[in-house]
């Protein structure tokens, strides 16, 4: 009997002693408000966790998902969050691959689906945006408006995560980062607080979240510059693998040569399972109905075997490009940025590193599905000057040198070659770090400021140990979110 009086009178010390505890999110907001609220087994449910690029993500199972349609219902929603310790994601397109970075086991994801307004005002020229867009989707509400808002080179990628991680677009050569269009953003900070951040108000925070990502506060709208557009010229090139020679000399000639702040490339080379398909794919476009003759010369006097480019609405064009989504298939993502090599030597670094990512893929081509690429990406002196131009952003970049920002994907089948296809990503970005830096070292490459780009940022790469801003980036963060709520408990690259 004495035991048992024990045990109750622990039992009920501990009881009353305990700290309050909410209860979890989904109850919370199920009991309390009008949230549209989706759990397991329900068909929005299904489509949504279907709606990741990567199946790694899809198969992290959220507790709950949430659908708010207003700012003021997010902040209802992170409210809720601050009663409790629960971590939670924020989903906009699901292209990020990262694991726990848009995807959640256990706890509650919030989709932006519903937070998905495209609206134009002539008067201002601008776009507000929602980050449950894609970029298709913005494009094709203003494809009537002579208008457009610098996004995504793909359809399907998202809003959300792509303009907080920078953006790189198209038209940055004419007009910077997607995140140097932006004129405010609407923010809900971790204390369930709205506020718009823009030039004016909230500065400092204006600039973190210009490619600071999510370390901040929950982005619930975007207000854009809107450019004036109209039809454009563009499409793909597809070349054999014996080209190679040729093509690394075209990247590299581009991208210091080219003037014409109306072009844009992107340049992939691409293996499959057993190499079966080895060869090159570009990405071509142009602002403007048709392109002057030369500006893409040194690539089309290689001899692409496919051309389908054509003048198009901007819209058609980004639609089109969902040919290189590549779902039902895990994926990891990694990228590195180098300074462009001179004329002289630039056959030697890009071969190297070319045959790097070569080598790499192939240590891997017998696993299930795998395809592999790795994308040329020009970063001219010129978006560097268009970025200052446009009030700056956190990766800074300077108009010392030309670079290059490779992108690095592996898609592939089954889980069980989760460890082996990790494994891979890390030599290969790794091994071109090793390698760039050598390169630097003994001089042929020159001394810059290489910092990453974190929309290809492989969930392991230290994005913000990259940028020279990150003393402010952290001062931003503590400013706003001086408890951590967003840095402890929901994914993304940290400080």
């Amino acid at each position: 009997m004495a035991f048992h009086n024990l045990l109750i009178g622990l039992f009920t010390f501990i009881l009353f002693n305990l700290p309050f505890v909410a209860g979890d999110t989904c109850s919370e907001v199920s009991n309390t408000s009008d949230i549209d609220i989706k759990l397991a087994l329900s068909i929005e449910y299904f489509n949504e966790q279907n709606d990741y690029w990567s199946t790694r993500c899809g198969a992290l199972k959220p507790s709950c998902i949430l659908y708010p349609s207003s700012t003021e219902e997010v902040a209802a929603i992170v409210r809720i969050l601050n009663q409790n310790n629960e971590t939670f994601v924020i989903k906009s397109g699901g292209h990020n691959p990262n694991r726990h970075f848009a995807s959640i086991d256990g706890g509650p994801l919030i989709s932006t689906r519903d937070l998905n307004e495209v609206i134009f005002d002539p008067a201002s020229m601008t776009v507000r945006v929602g980050p449950g867009n894609q970029w298709d989707e913005v494009q094709e509400a203003l494809k009537d408006s002579g208008v457009t808002v610098v996004g995504g080179r793909i359809g399907e990628v998202g809003v959300g995560g792509y303009v907080l991680g920078g953006g790189l677009s198209f038209l940055s050569a004419k007009y910077g980062w997607a995140a140097n269009n932006i004129v405010s953003f609407d923010v809900v900070l971790a204390n369930a607080t709205i506020v718009t951040a823009s030039s004016t108000s909230h500065p400092d925070l204006f600039k973190a979240l210009k490619g600071g990502g999510n370390s901040y506060g929950i982005v619930t709208s975007y207000q854009m510059v809107a450019h004036p557009q109209g039809e454009i010229w563009g499409g793909n090139l597809v070349f054999g693998a014996d080209k190679t020679p040729e093509m690394l000399a075209a990247v590299r000639d581009f991208t210091e040569y080219n003037t014409d702040e109306n072009a844009g490339i992107i340049m992939t080379a691409e293996i499959t399972a057993l190499g079966a398909v080895d060869l090159w794919i570009m990405f071509l476009f142009y602002d403007g109905p048709t392109p002057p003759a030369g500006v893409f010369k040194n690539f089309t006097d290689i001899g692409p075997f496919v051309n389908n480019c054509k003048s198009r609405s901007y819209y058609d064009l980004l639609s089109s490009n969902n040919w290189a989504v590549v779902k039902g298939s895990a994926y990891t993502i990694a990228t590195e940025t180098l300074p462009l090599p001179n004329a002289t030597v630039g056959a030697e670094v890009l071969s190297t590193l070319y045959d790097h990512w070569k080598n790499t893929t192939n240590s891997v081509i017998g696993v299930s599905g795998m395809i592999g690429s790795v994308a040329f990406q020009p970063m001219p002196k010129m978006i560097a000057r268009k970025a200052k131009e446009m009030g700056g952003d956190m990766l800074d970049l300077d108009d010392s040198v030309d670079r290059i920002i490779l992108e690095f994907d592996f898609s592939y089948w089954l889980p069980i070659d989760d460890e082996k296809m990790d494994n891979a990503t890390v030599r290969l970005y790794r091994g071109m770090r090793d390698l760039i830096m050598q390169f630097t070292e003994s001089g042929i490459l020159p001394e810059a400021y290489l910092p990453l780009f974190m929309n290809d940022g492989y969930f392991r790469q230290d994005y913000f140990g990259r940028l020279r801003t990150v003393d402010f980036a952290r001062s931003v963060r503590e400013r706003y979110d001086p408890q951590g709520f967003f840095a402890g408990r929901t994914g993304g690259f940290k400080m």
